[in-house]
């Protein structure tokens, strides 16, 4: 509806009719006919948009529909006025009626969306209330004592803590998806951190399953053992059970996460009735039975002489932080469901570290009461009272009438050091503890069970490893990841009848804490890079922290096992590099993008601020391939130089009006980047408009590069149709040389015989694929190339088959010219590059065929220098040059020097030289001075007798030099053209150097 504030004007925008040209501004291809233009606050129709959420969602939303924003030509330009004969109804404004119109939600009413209290809290306890708290927390306040105890809980507390704030600030940085820890990991750092952690961290977890569902079978099968109920034998019994509870636990997650959240609560209930048994079972007064276990109730003495350390049987104070910490381990239990969350950005940092503090609170709270009430040795024997007169100072004991000196010499059975059952002594219900011990293990089963195939799931679903796709599939109103489950449930069944965990147990804690120690990391590295993009909601975190946690949880797996922590290491980096190698086609914004764009810049500033050396010189090429499909005989010959040490940028000119090559230009950009990475090409893509080549070329020239990362060698082709080529277009070529001199830059062509535009038979390919799609051409492998460089780089090259049907001399051309396009992608076979170096141009000549015989595809091919030189000279320059190739520490097979270079042609030779030049010729001497005057005004480009004279002195000079340079207005276009024509015709595949004249070469260190 129209804004009331406002009256109804006369003048109100019409309806717009989108042109055609804005429909290649969409990805999707779809041409929209019409965008009406709606009612804004404004109070009158516009095209324009008020900020809406739905202008950022991502494509994949599942919250709502991503709305597309009126692009900036939209806005700008490409709109046309149409007549409006719908007496206004077409601008209504109803939301139906507009293009960024959100869909109504599906319907979601069958989901379950968990709140942070059922979803994390919980979750997280359970599972760091493991069987740790009734069984072994006794034993190691025991070892450590209370102080080293202490300290204990609180390091392991300190490292997750730790943990939980960068993960709070990493899930409070933008929208949570499934996938837990392998989802915060792989969209801070990457896919390559994301998919080598979630792939271990999902193992580990399914794993893990089978350790808990172990812990609480071998719990039954104690029972069993007392009441003599055994099956089988022990070991057989444990892995009966264990597949009895994993057939269960599937059962129940099966059913949906709504019956596997009640029976976390059940369990959850279970669990704080037995820790609350405990708590009163210290202040009930002790029986003689458990006096005689070591009992005593709350004493100081009994604190006092607990609080210090008595490490026994070879413990440590790191070998007994290793046993407790891995109870640590299940601060990620909420996490891993991120996807089931209602609102993980707040769920995830309020539950998760509210759990550690309650569980922290609880494990400290019964380690000192039970340090307070029970004394580390104790035989259980009733009748070890102090008789009287007796002297007793084996232990505190002895102040309650009880002499447990006995266990100086004969290991005893109770007592903190010796009996895992201190929390069933000490209770008041004893069953209610094995009920505990029950609902820890189970729930931490369960837990497990939940988020190994979600967070496998989520890994599946970005594809990072292909052969995992099929694990993608989810099922039912919540996505169940039912195939996960099935996986997840075969690798628990089989290592609980392998039933051998203890050498796997060290294995899955280091998995663990390589997870936390990449959370902390992302963390940091987020912060370091200072991206824009890093907002995170929650504030109470610090980058140094983090990295802190990072090092202390690295430091912490060596402590647990280090040679756990070494393999832990080795399997991160082989699916790292793995992950690398095969580039998954994804892109999260990660922050390691962001360091390495913040590097680069930092890099390149540092750069600008160091003077140039010789001995750093290293060819950067400017390459005029036009697309840089259409020429990559020239992409592939410039790849060769700059390759992994250079900056390659290939050029695009696109001559004409500007406004109507923009789309065109912005086009390409992205497309020929692509390719170029698709080929494997390390190379940038940039392209102009302008009115003429020549001036295109020049802003390319002057503008092109950064810093000292600017090109200083400009490569292009041979331009062989110059003959019958516009004169424009060879006044604008010929220009483009003279500009590249004028800034100075060195000089690299190109030419083949056969050519370098294959532009025309892409153009056909490209209609006959539309066609007949099985209609291709197949390039056959060659063998035995020999290759040669002549005038500086000369390379000639053995036939090359190419399936084409030869119907027509057109066809033999085009297969001639593909043979020879494609000649420096393959393996160079052994040969010589020779390189005839006349004249020193800094030394550019001779460092790019150096440069080629150092890449793998030219490794074979051995340099021949050719310098110029005297009759009488020849063994004196050939040793000087020798000498300076020595300096140089470039290496070549043989050095020759030409002699004859003063020799004129052959009377054949001149008269081929001048049938090509005449039509381009003015022959001016024939006519008065007056018309000769007047023929050079209306002709500039022709080629008058005088230049021609004095051609004819030099030339044969010069016929071998480097890539001869014309003065300014001494030597027409023409001319020159002819000049490079001569030097190179009927050769093989040459390249004419000339460098700026700079050093590019040194002998000093």
């Amino acid at each position: 509806m129209e804004n009331p504030a406002f009256e109804k004007s006369k003048d109100d925008p019409p309806l717009y009719e989108e042109t055609s040209f804005s429909g290649n501004g969409y990805g999707n291809g779809e041409h929209r006919t019409i965008r009406p233009s709606v009612v804004s606050a404004f109070g009158h129709d516009t095209l324009d948009r008020v900020p809406s959420i739905d202008f950022y969602r991502n494509a994949g939303s599942v919250s709502g529909q991503r709305a597309i924003r009126p692009s900036l030509q939209e806005l700008h330009e490409v709109f046309q006025k149409v007549v409006d004969d719908s007496d206004g109804q077409g601008s209504d404004g109803l939301q139906n009626d507009d293009i960024e119109a959100i869909a109504p939600p599906e319907d979601s009413g069958g989901m379950v969306k968990f709140g942070w209290i059922k979803g994390v809290l919980v979750r997280c306890m359970l599972n760091i209330w493991g069987v740790m708290l009734f069984i072994r927390l006794s034993w190691v306040f025991g070892q450590a004592g209370v102080g080293l105890g202490i300290i204990i809980i609180l390091l392991s507390c300190v490292v997750t803590t730790l943990t939980c704030i960068s993960m709070s600030a990493i899930c409070t940085n933008g929208v949570v998806r499934g996938g837990g820890a392998y989802y915060l990991i792989s969209r801070s750092l990457g896919p390559e951190f994301g998919g080598s952690i979630g792939l271990i961290f999902a193992f580990a977890n399914a794993v893990a399953v089978a350790m808990y569902v172990v812990g609480f079978s071998e719990t039954v099968v104690d029972l069993l053992k007392v009441n003599n109920a055994i099956m089988v034998d022990e070991v057989n019994d444990i892995r009966i059970v264990g597949c009895i509870t994993v057939v269960l636990l599937l059962g129940i997650v099966g059913a949906g996460m709504e019956w596997e959240a009640k029976a976390q609560i059940v369990l959850l209930v279970i669990l704080l009735v037995a820790i609350a048994n405990v708590f009163v079972g210290t202040a009930i007064p002790a029986t003689e039975d458990k006096k005689s276990k070591g009992f005593f109730n709350y004493q100081a003495s009994i604190m006092a002489e607990n609080f210090t350390p008595d490490f026994r049987d070879g413990e440590t104070f790191f070998s007994v932080f290793a046993i407790f910490f891995p109870a640590a381990t299940g601060i990620l239990a909420g996490a891993n469901i991120s996807g089931d969350l209602r609102d993980p950005q707040e769920a995830i940092p309020i539950g998760t570290l509210l759990a550690i503090f309650i569980t922290g609170i609880t494990y400290l709270g019964i380690a000192l009461c039970v340090s307070a009430t029970v004394v580390r040795d104790a035989t259980g024997n009733v009748n070890n009272t102090i008789t009287y007169g007796a002297n007793c100072n084996f232990s505190s004991a002895c102040d309650f009438g009880y002499d447990f000196s006995p266990c100086e010499t004969t290991k005893c059975k109770y007592g903190l050091m010796n009996n895992f059952q201190v929390m069933t002594m000490v209770s008041g219900f004893g069953p209610l503890i094995t009920a505990g011990t029950f609902s820890a293990t189970i729930s931490s089963a369960l837990a497990s069970l939940v988020s190994a195939p979600k967070v496998f799931q989520a890994l599946c679903k970005d594809n990072i490893y292909k052969a995992l796709i099929f694990f993608a599939k989810g099922h039912g109103k919540n996505n169940e990841p039912i195939r996960g489950y099935v996986l997840t449930f075969i690798i628990a069944v089989a290592f609980i009848l392998i039933a051998e965990l203890n050498v796997i147990a060290p294995i899955i804690s280091n998995f663990f804490l390589a997870s936390y120690a990449l959370i902390n990391f992302s963390c940091f590295h987020a912060s370091y890079a200072k991206s824009p993009g890093w907002r995170p909601a929650y504030k109470y975190y610090n980058m140094w922290l983090s990295l802190f946690g990072a090092v202390l949880c690295c430091a912490v797996m060596f402590v647990i096992n280090w040679w756990a922590a070494l393999l832990t290491y080795a399997i991160e980096i082989f699916l790292y590099v793995y992950v690398t190698v095969k580039k998954p086609d994804v892109n999260w914004g990660s922050s390691t993008q962001a360091v390495t764009f913040v590097n680069a810049v930092n890099n390149t500033l540092t750069l600008s601020g160091v003077d140039d050396h010789v001995k750093n010189f290293r060819p950067q090429c400017i390459v005029l391939t036009g697309g840089p499909k259409t020429r990559p005989a020239l992409l592939d010959l410039s790849h060769a130089f700059t390759k992994n040490y250079g900056l390659c940028i290939t050029c695009e000119v696109f001559v004409g009006p500007r406004l109507e090559w923009q789309q065109e230009i912005s086009n390409s950009m992205e497309q020929n980047q692509e390719w170029l990475n698709g080929q494997k090409r390390k190379a940038f893509y940039a392209a102009v408009a302008s009115s003429n080549f020549r001036e295109g070329t020049a802003s390319l020239l002057q503008a092109a590069g950064l810093g000292r990362l600017r090109p200083n060698t400009l490569m292009l082709g041979f331009k062989r149709d110059w003959k019958t080529a516009h004169i424009a277009d060879i006044q604008a070529y010929v220009g483009v040389l003279h500009d590249a001199f004028d800034f100075e830059y060195g000089m690299v062509m190109l030419r083949l015989n056969q050519g370098l535009d294959i532009s025309h038979i892409l153009a056909a390919e490209g209609k006959q694929q539309k066609t007949r799609k099985n209609n291709t051409f197949t390039i056959v492998s060659c063998r035995g190339l020999h290759t040669r460089l002549i005038s500086f780089t000369l390379i000639s090259l053995s036939p090359v088959s190419l399936e084409v049907p030869h119907t027509s001399d057109v066809a033999k051309m085009n297969q001639r010219l593909m043979e020879a396009s494609s000649q420096f992608k393959k393996k160079q076979g052994k040969g010589t590059i020779d390189v005839w170096w006349l004249f020193d141009d800094g030394g550019l000549t001779l460092l790019l065929p150096y440069i080629l015989t150092t890449r793998k595809k030219w490794r074979d091919c051995k340099l021949r220098i050719f310098v110029a030189g005297q009759p009488d000279r020849i063994e004196q320059d050939k040793e000087e040059m020798q000498s300076l190739l020595k300096k140089f520490r470039i290496k070549c097979s043989d050095i020759t020097i030409i002699t004859d270079l003063h020799m004129r042609p052959t009377a054949e030779n001149w008269r081929l030289f001048e049938d090509m030049i005449e039509p381009f010729r003015l022959h001016e001497g024939s006519k008065d001075m007056a018309q000769a005057e007047a023929l050079r005004k209306e002709h500039p480009w022709k080629i008058t007798d005088a230049e021609l004279d004095h051609f004819d002195d030099k030339v044969f000079y010069t016929l071998l030099q480097s890539m001869p340079i014309a003065r300014k207005g001494s030597v027409s276009d023409h001319l020159y053209m002819a000049w490079l024509e001569a030097l190179t015709k009927n050769l093989p595949p040459t390249l004419l150097v000339r460098g700026n004249h700079k050093s590019v070469l040194t002998f000093y260190s």
